[in-house]
């Protein structure tokens, strides 16, 4: 409480100063104007204090990396300040891609072949210049999965990858099929539920650098699909660590709630035609099995799904694709330390929809609920044009993982 009490003081005696110094008193000729002014603001920065900077909640399912995170990354336990103008849900979600800076990378692309004839297109950021880990044969690896549309060049991904640069460690990212430029040689995409691309991806790395470690770090549907993989394949999986930011957890409640008006006129239709628009750049091979036409009339991901998504992945209805592509079912089968990031007031992933017992009964699963951040926003700092607090986290569990290894043996 001594703490709070001291930033709403120095807030306010800022304010005051600045208003005193900057602003010309002249409401009919008296000192109203100041007063309304400092009293609104007073109130804003009382109530912020109180309701929307607060800690996030760390829920993990064994005592012994929960006190790992505790220990290695402070941030678990540090007070989040999102930006205060922009603290709200959507407001956060919208405005990420904008504000935030998209730093230079320089990729090395590398298209590899799945068993079905088709292509998978690899970024490498190696770090050649790393002083920390000079070796190319042991330096460590973060395999980074993007989101529903996402590839290589979205802000956060580029964010993580200067994270790890920093560090000193080497990317790779896993671009979904069709999505970065490269043709479909087949007629498939991708989807939340199949991880046969990603196991390919992993095999993959794990071979052409077999002495250097291995962890992953999803986002959204790539947190998604992340999860599946991880819940699927158990004690064979042999990544150091995973790392989730803002998947949904339950589809069928995602799906509700991004079908509400407000946030199906937000969200909803965008990516419903963000999605379209990846199909129809691919029709020439694609409408060899599917009903293109009829794809490009769904109003919404719903639709999009029912019409191409569950047919393509061989589902007998999309409710069947619906459960399957929804990790809550496979918390308890995950074998691997896993940190999953979600804030509370996610529309794409409702906070009822938690997998908060399942990770409860998981020692080697965390979940760390902020008050807000909104879907894959995050935003901090009073213009937030450089690091977000899930950069923060990103960054501390990724050097914990690699740099203290050992300590997260025998988590089981």
């Amino acid at each position: 409480m001594i703490s709070l009490e001291l930033n709403f003081n120095l807030f306010t005696s800022d304010l005051s100063h600045y208003f005193k110094n900057q602003v010309k008193v002249g409401l009919l000729g008296s000192g109203v104007g100041l007063s309304v002014v400092l009293g609104f603001s007073a109130a804003y920065a009382c109530y912020y204090l109180l309701s929307v900077a607060k800690k996030p909640i760390l829920i993990a399912g064994g005592k012994k990396f929960h006190q790992f995170l505790r220990d290695k990354c402070p941030v678990v336990s540090e007070t989040y300040y999102p930006t205060f103008w922009c603290w709200e849900s959507r407001v956060q979600t919208l405005l990420r891609p904008f504000v935030t800076a998209k730093p230079w990378v320089n990729y090395r692309n590398e298209l590899i072949r799945a068993p079905d004839g088709g292509q998978i297109s690899l970024d490498w950021f190696d770090n050649d210049d790393s002083a920390s880990h000079p070796d190319q044969f042991t330096r460590p690896t973060v395999l980074l999965l993007p989101g529903l549309t996402g590839t290589s060049r979205e802000s956060y991904i580029l964010h993580m990858v200067q994270q790890s640069r920093d560090l000193g460690y080497r990317c790779v990212v896993f671009n979904n099929r069709g999505v970065s430029g490269e043709k479909l040689l087949t007629p498939r995409t991708y989807c939340a539920a199949n991880t046969e691309d990603l196991e390919v991806v992993i095999e993959h790395v794990q071979r052409t650098i077999d002495k250097a470690p291995l962890m992953a770090a999803g986002v959204s549907m790539g947190g998604m699909m992340l999860a599946n993989y991880l819940g699927r394949k158990g004690s064979e999986v042999h990544l150091k660590g995973v790392v989730v930011f803002s998947a949904g957890w339950d589809v069928f409640e995602g799906t509700a709630s991004l079908e509400k008006p407000l946030d199906r006129f937000l969200f909803n239709s965008y990516l419903t035609s963000c999605l379209q628009a990846s199909v129809d750049r691919h029709r020439t091979i694609l409408e060899k099995k599917y009903d293109i036409d009829h794809v490009m009339k769904a109003k919404t991901i719903r639709e999009f799904d029912e019409r191409f998504t569950s047919i393509m992945f061989g589902y007998p209805s999309n409710d069947d694709y619906y459960r399957d592509a929804s990790p809550i079912h496979k918390i308890k089968s995950v074998q691997v330390p896993m940190l999953c990031l979600n804030a509370a007031d996610d529309v794409f992933s409702p906070n009822h929809a938690f997998p908060v017992e399942a990770v409860k009964q998981n020692p080697n699963v965390a979940l760390l609920i902020t008050c807000h951040g909104g879907h894959i926003g995050f935003l901090e700092g009073l213009w937030p044009r450089q690091s977000t607090y899930m950069d923060r986290v990103f960054r501390q569990f990724t050097s914990a993982v690699f740099e203290n290894a050992s300590s997260l043996d025998g988590l089981h």
